[in-house]
């Protein structure tokens, strides 16, 4: 079975692009943006989090 496979996408490269090819690039521009998009809540938004979370402390309403 595996041979009669292999023969098909020899035969037919452009089938062997469109069953292997393509989710290999989904995979790989799906873990880009997954990687993009950690950087920047890691880099981006957790330190402005951060810096108003330690504004509100210092210079908030004291505690009644």
């Amino acid at each position: 079975m595996l041979a009669s496979l292999a023969r098909l996408f020899l035969l037919r490269p452009l089938l062997s692009l469109a069953v292997l090819g393509i989710p290999v690039i989904i995979l790989i521009a799906v873990g880009l943006i997954t990687i993009t998009v950690l950087k920047f809540v890691v880099f981006v938004v957790l330190p402005i989090v951060l810096v108003v979370w330690v504004l509100r402390k210092i210079f908030g309403k004291p505690a009644s």
